[in-house]
C-alpha cells in the first residue's frame, strides 16, 4: 500500500475520502480492473463509479512518479552535503512538479554557464558583497578582483552580475511569483514565418493573432502548435516584461545605492536571459498538456458514444461498399456475421450496368432471406442507397447507411488477414460495414481508435496517453454491454475485464477444439486462465441458453449462492426467479445482506434478474437524408435532416448527406447558453438542421440546430 502522503495527494486531488481512496488503491494493486471494482465491489469502494476509479487510478500514477522524483532530488542534494531539515521539509510538503524543480535547480549538476565562469574567476564574494545592498563605492570594491582573467573594474562587476543573475533564477519564490504572473496576464501571441503568407492559407486567421493564455481554448492551441510544427506560424507566451522584472525588484532591492542598480541590471538580465524563456517553455508545454486533455477528452467521449452506438443485432445482411469506377462490393452474412456470399455489381459510372445490378442484388436478397442491407457511406455512397431504395424486392429489407470511417485500416490489418485470408481488401471492407450494423462494439473494437474520425487534433496530442485513454474507453464499454462468450472474436474478447490478447486466443483456441462453452465454470479450463483472471472476467461474459440461466446474466458466479438462496426460500427454481415478478417482489434484500455482500450488491442483483443480460444500448432508428446530394444544391434557409458525426468543444458536425459534413456553433445549438455541446447532442443522433452558410470557395456549410 502506498505511503500516507500519496493517499492523502489522491485523496485532495480526487475530492475522494482516504478511507475509499485506500480501499480502491488496494484493489488496483491487487489486479483488479476499473470495471470490475465499479460493478461487483462496490461495498468496499462505497459506490464508487468508473469515472471515480479511474481518476484515483491517474492520480495514483501522477502521485507516485512525484514521490520517487522526490527521493532523487532528496538523495542527490544529500550526497552534496547540501540537505537542511528546512530544505527535506519543504521537499516532502511539495505537491507541484514545478515547485519540486525550483527547491532542485540551485543544487541541480550544471553544464557551465557565465555563473560558474564568474565563480571561477573568484568574483562570488563581489557577488555577496553587492547583494547586501552597501552604501560604499563599488568601483573601489570591485578593484579588489581585478587580476587574472578580469581585466577591469566593469568586468567584474559584470561577472557578479552574472552570479547574482544565476541566484535570482534558482529563487524558488521569485519563480513562484513570476509563475503566477504567467498564469494571471500572459498573451499568446502568433505571427504568419516571413515568406510564408501563401503557403500558410490556412492559417491565415493566426497571422497577427493575440489571445489571453487562460483564455485560450485547446483546439485553438492546438491548431497554433501544429502551424508552428508545419513551420508556417512564429509562437510565443509573454507577460508584461516590465511588470514582472519590477516585482522581482521590490522583492530584492531594499534601498537605493549604486549596488542596488547593480542588483536591478542582474534582474533584468536573469528575467530575459533565465527565468522567462524556462518559464515560457514551461507555460507552453503545461499548454499544450490541458489542450491535449481536452481534445483526448473530446475523443474519449465521442468514442464511447460510438462504441454504445444502437445495434441492429443479429440479423441476415447484404452489405456494399460503394464504388464507382471500381464496382460496388457486395457481401451477405449471416446471423453471427459468417460470410455467406461476395460478388461486385457495377450500377454508377462508366458502366452503369443498372439493370443487372438491381438483379443481383433483388436475387441475392431472395437467396440468402437478407432483413436488411447496409450501404457505406463514403464514395458513391448516397448514389447506392438511391439505387437500393428504388427496388422491389418481395419482402423490403431495411435499409441504412453505415459510418466507414476506418473501415479500410481494418481491411489490411492483420485482424482481417486472419479472419479472410483468401478475400482482398475490398470485400473485408465490405464485411464490416455489414458487421458495424449488426453490432457497432464488436466491431469497432477490431480498428485502432484514432482512426475511427472521431476526435479533435488526435495526431497532434500526446500519443500515449491518447492510447491510454481510448484503451480504457474502450474496455469500459465492451463490459457495460457484456459479450458473447461463444460467439466473440479474439479482438473482443481481449477488452474483457482481466483479460489480455494471449488469455483471449486461449479462448477462442479452447473453443474450437472443445465446442461452445456450456458454463461459466468451464473457463477455467482454459490455459492460463487462473483464478484471478476468472474473478474478473466471469461477471462481463454470456453463454446463451446455458445450463445455468445465471450464466447468461451479469451475476457474478461467487453471487450464485445468493439467488439459490432466494430461490430456495420462495420454494422455486432460479430460472423461474428471472420470469416471474410476483416472486422476485416478494423477495427482501435486507435478508441475504452478508460481510461478503452488502446491500449494493443485492440490489444490482435483483435489478439483473429482471432483466437478465440486457443490452444498455438503445434501438436502431431507420434514417433517410434529403433529396439533395451536393453542397452547390442547398441554399440558406432549408431545413435538413442529418446525423451527428463528430463533436468537439466548439460545436458538432453534422452529416446532411451531401458529402461534405456541415458545423453547428455551439452558439447554434439551442436558445441559451451551452457550456458544452454533449449537453445537446450525441454522436449518431438524428436531428434536423437549418442552413445558415454555405461557403463552396472555403468548403464550409453553417448550420444550426436553431430552427425556429
Amino acid at each position: 500500500m502506498e505511503d500516507q502522503f500519496i493517499i492523502k495527494a489522491v485523496s485532495n486531488q480526487c475530492g475522494i475520502s482516504e478511507k475509499q481512496c485506500v480501499a480502491t488503491i488496494k484493489l488496483l494493486e491487487e489486479g483488479a480492473t476499473v470495471p470490475f471494482i465499479a460493478r461487483y465491489r462496490k461495498e468496499i469502494t462505497q459506490g464508487l463509479d468508473e469515472v471515480a476509479i479511474e481518476n484515483i487510478r491517474l492520480a495514483l500514477q501522477k502521485f507516485t512518479a512525484l514521490q520517487k522524483r522526490k527521493e532523487y532530488i532528496l538523495s542527490t542534494i544529500e550526497e552534496a552535503g547540501k540537505l537542511s531539515p528546512a530544505l527535506a521539509q519543504s521537499i516532502a510538503d511539495c505537491l507541484d512538479a514545478n515547485f519540486l524543480e525550483d527547491l532542485f535547480l540551485p543544487y541541480k549538476p550544471k553544464r557551465k554557464t557565465k555563473a560558474s565562469t564568474a565563480r571561477e574567476n573568484g568574483l562570488e564574494p563581489l557577488a555577496a558583497w553587492l547583494v547586501k545592498e552597501p552604501y560604499q563605492d563599488i568601483f573601489r570594491e570591485a578593484s579588489r578582483f581585478v587580476k587574472g582573467n578580469i581585466e577591469s573594474e566593469d568586468a567584474a562587476l559584470q561577472g557578479a552580475r552574472d552570479i547574482i543573475a544565476e541566484w535570482v533564477s534558482e529563487d524558488a519564490k521569485v519563480r513562484a511569483m513570476l509563475r503566477f504572473q504567467f498564469e494571471k496576464q500572459a498573451v499568446f501571441y502568433s505571427k504568419v514565418a516571413k515568406g510564408k503568407e501563401q503557403e500558410a492559407a490556412k492559417y491565415q486567421d493566426y497571422f497577427n493573432y493575440q489571445e489571453a493564455l487562460k483564455n485560450s481554448p485547446s483546439h485553438r492551441i492546438l491548431a497554433l502548435f501544429r502551424g508552428e510544427e508545419e513551420g508556417f506560424l512564429k509562437l510565443s507566451i509573454e507577460p508584461d516584461a516590465g511588470l514582472c522584472i519590477e516585482k522581482v525588484e521590490n522583492y530584492y532591492i531594499k534601498r537605493k545605492t549604486d549596488a542596488g542598480e547593480q542588483i536591478a541590471l542582474a534582474i533584468k538580465d536573469s528575467y530575459k536571459r533565465l527565468i522567462a524563456p524556462a518559464l515560457e517553455t514551461e507555460f507552453r508545454n503545461l499548454a499544450k498538456a490541458k489542450a491535449d486533455e481536452e481534445a483526448i477528452h473530446v475523443f474519449a467521449e465521442n468514442l464511447r458514444q460510438l462504441l454504445l452506438a444502437a445495434p441492429l443485432g443479429n440479423k441476415r445482411l447484404l452489405a456494399i461498399d460503394p464504388g464507382f469506377r471500381s464496382g460496388c462490393k457486395v457481401v451477405c452474412l449471416n446471423e453471427e456475421g459468417t460470410l455467406l456470399h461476395d460478388s461486385v455489381i457495377y450500377p454508377h459510372e462508366p458502366q452503369r450496368e443498372i439493370s443487372k445490378s438491381i438483379a443481383s442484388l433483388e436475387h441475392l436478397v431472395r437467396t440468402y432471406k437478407c432483413e436488411a442491407i447496409a450501404i457505406g457511406n463514403g464514395t458513391a455512397g448516397r448514389e447506392t442507397e438511391e439505387l437500393v431504395k428504388s427496388i422491389s424486392f418481395e419482402k423490403a429489407p431495411e435499409i441504412f447507411l453505415v459510418n466507414e470511417s476506418g473501415a479500410s485500416i481494418y481491411s489490411a490489418s492483420e485482424i482481417a488477414r486472419e479472419e479472410f485470408p483468401n478475400k482482398d481488401l475490398t470485400v473485408r471492407g465490405a464485411v464490416s460495414i455489414g458487421r458495424r450494423l449488426a453490432d457497432p462494439l464488436a466491431e469497432l473494437v477490431k480498428i485502432d481508435a484514432k482512426s475511427i474520425g472521431v476526435g479533435q487534433y488526435q495526431h497532434d496530442v500526446d500519443q500515449q496517453k491518447l492510447k491510454e485513454r481510448l484503451d480504457s474507453v474502450v474496455e469500459s464499454c465492451v463490459n457495460k454491454v457484456g459479450v458473447n462468450l461463444n460467439s466473440a472474436s479474439k479482438s473482443l474478447l481481449m477488452h474483457v475485464s482481466g483479460l489480455g490478447a494471449q488469455t483471449a486466443q486461449n479462448i477462442v483456441q479452447y473453443r474450437n477444439e472443445h465446442g461452445a462453452f456450456k458454463s461459466r465454470t468451464q473457463l477455467k479450463k482454459v490455459s492460463r486462465l487462473g483464478e484471478k483472471a476468472f474473478e474478473q472476467c466471469a461477471g462481463f461474459l454470456r453463454i446463451a441458453q446455458a445450463k445455468n440461466p445465471l450464466d447468461n446474466s451479469a451475476v457474478h458466479p461467487e453471487s450464485y449462492a445468493i439467488v439459490e438462496a432466494m430461490a430456495k426460500d420462495q420454494g422455486c427454481e432460479v430460472a423461474d426467479l428471472l420470469k416471474d415478478e410476483g416472486l422476485r417482489k416478494k423477495i427482501e434484500p435486507s435478508k441475504y445482506v452478508s460481510a461478503q455482500a452488502g446491500l449494493p450488491t443485492i440490489t444490482d442483483i435483483l435489478k439483473e434478474l429482471a432483466k437478465p443480460g440486457l443490452d444498455p444500448r438503445d434501438t436502431l432508428k431507420s434514417f433517410s437524408f434529403s433529396v439533395y446530394k451536393k453542397p452547390e444544391e442547398l441554399s440558406v434557409g432549408m431545413v435538413l435532416p442529418g446525423i451527428v458525426s463528430n463533436i468537439t468543444k466548439f460545436g458538432c458536425f453534422v452529416d446532411i448527406g451531401v458529402k461534405q459534413d456541415g458545423m453547428v456553433h455551439i452558439s447554434q445549438m439551442a436558445n441559451r447558453y451551452v457550456s458544452d455541446p454533449n449537453e445537446i447532442v450525441k454522436l449518431q443522433q438524428q436531428v434536423l438542421v437549418k442552413v445558415l452558410e454555405v461557403d463552396l470557395a472555403r468548403k464550409r456549410i453553417g448550420l444550426s440546430l436553431k430552427l425556429d
